[in-house]
């Protein structure tokens, strides 16, 4: 956890281990979920690839997961799920400070998909970034908002983990096409002054293990050419078994290391959400915790991984079956690729507030339209700009001049310092 300290405040008790000295606390409010419509299920995958029914749910644990469509991205379902976070918890967008959107499947190397969302749910004033730590993202992202609260940076912050895996799966390799699924899960921090929501959190990494779990192309490595897509490059590449010890090895290590860094002891802890990757590593992280598989929540049988959507998925889950109630201690815990591991330690205490009545369910719609027309009128107004004022460069606007067929080459000036 990032560690800091605001000499104005004081806790009313002592703060426990790791905690920040502060009256501010991230509290989540708000939570929701999407998940694309199309429904893969693992005999429609032994129509494509040599596998089975059998072969999957008794190695993984998994039954189906959900596709996304030709109109789905990672925006689309990070923009839903958002939606359903900040409708749950009656937060008008243009008071969300931050967006932070935690994928490591983008719509784009940039623009930051985090932008294409806040400008989608029309957070007017929020700032925006992404977070690159694959199945462990959700939880860096709730550190980083975390903190944002507890320094008095922001008040309002929307975190969301959002995936479309299925556009970087080599579908003819069953050793990782039948793992992932696509989806998005979101939480609304927001400030509070009384004690709870985000207690600590641990995140670790190890980056010489970054090739267990890797898209080798696409990047400026291994940019993209004839080689690389012939080679499926540009496709997730799994050493299974290395990620295997190291998943159930950092998962436990990472719960108890949590609890202690919170001060509550592990009989304490209600419920665990676990990152959904596959049911033996669930497994085995109860066996060595000492702890009954009723208190882990699982669902990857219906979504597979999600990478960094599966924690916020499987808690709006549990929220929904009453699993998770107020006052709740849950542990989150996460590994990815990277190699990166993350967990965080909540105090339930969210109640979702009173249905809202029609006229407001009116206006939040009509803030929505609202959001999809400002955009079109600013990206228009781009466009006035360059017929009205021309392209604007160091040179003054000035293209280099057109050769002939016995001109010098053009020399390019020497980029200013």
């Amino acid at each position: 956890m990032l560690n800091g300290k605001n000499g104005s405040h004081e806790l009313p008790t002592p703060p426990a281990a790791g905690a920040l000295p502060t009256n501010r606390y991230a509290h989540v409010v708000g939570w929701g979920m999407s998940v694309p419509s199309r429904v893969m299920t693992n005999d429609d995958l032994a129509r494509i690839v040599d596998t089975s029914d059998e072969w999957i749910t008794s190695r993984t644990g998994i039954r189906e997961r959900h596709i996304a469509g030709p109109k789905d991205s990672t925006s689309t379902l990070a923009t839903q799920a958002g939606r359903a976070a900040l409708e749950l918890a009656d937060i008008d967008p243009n008071d969300v400070d931050l967006v932070i959107v935690a994928t490591c499947t983008p719509d784009h190397l940039f623009p930051a998909t985090a932008c294409l969302v806040q400008d989608a749910l029309g957070c007017g004033r929020a700032g925006a970034f992404d977070v690159s730590a694959a199945c462990s993202g959700f939880i860096y992202g709730l550190t980083l908002g975390t903190q944002m609260i507890r320094t008095g940076a922001m008040r309002t912050v929307l975190v969301i983990g959002a995936e479309t895996l299925s556009r970087f799966i080599n579908w003819k390799d069953r050793a990782t096409c039948v793992l992932f699924g696509d989806g998005a899960g979101a939480f609304v921090l927001q400030a509070r002054e009384t004690p709870g929501g985000l207690l600590t959190s641990v995140l670790g990494a190890d980056g010489s293990g970054g090739d267990s779990l890797i898209v080798p192309a696409g990047g400026c490595k291994l940019p993209a050419s004839f080689e690389t897509i012939r080679d499926n490059q540009h496709t997730l590449q799994m050493d299974g078994k290395a990620v295997y010890r190291f998943a159930t090895r950092v998962m436990t290590e990472s719960v108890r290391e949590v609890t202690a860094k919170a001060g509550v002891p592990l009989d304490q802890v209600q419920l665990i959400v676990p990152h959904q990757a596959n049911r033996r590593i669930i497994e085995s992280s109860a066996r060595t915790l000492g702890l009954s598989e009723e208190r882990f929540v699982v669902n990857l049988d219906r979504f597979g991984n999600t990478s960094a959507a599966s924690i916020p998925i499987a808690v709006c889950e549990a929220v929904r079956d009453g699993r998770l109630r107020p006052d709740d201690n849950v542990v989150l815990v996460a590994f990815g690729a990277g190699l990166t591991w993350g967990s965080a330690l909540l105090q339930w205490d969210a109640t979702p507030p009173a249905e809202p009545t029609g006229l407001a369910r009116f206006r939040r719609q009509l803030s929505y339209s609202f959001a999809g027309l400002r955009s079109t009128a600013r990206r228009g107004w781009r466009r006035v700009e360059g017929l009205l004022f021309g392209s604007q460069s160091p040179e003054g606007g000035q293209q280099p001049p057109k050769r002939g067929k016995t001109d010098e080459p053009h020399k390019p000036k020497e980029p200013v310092a």
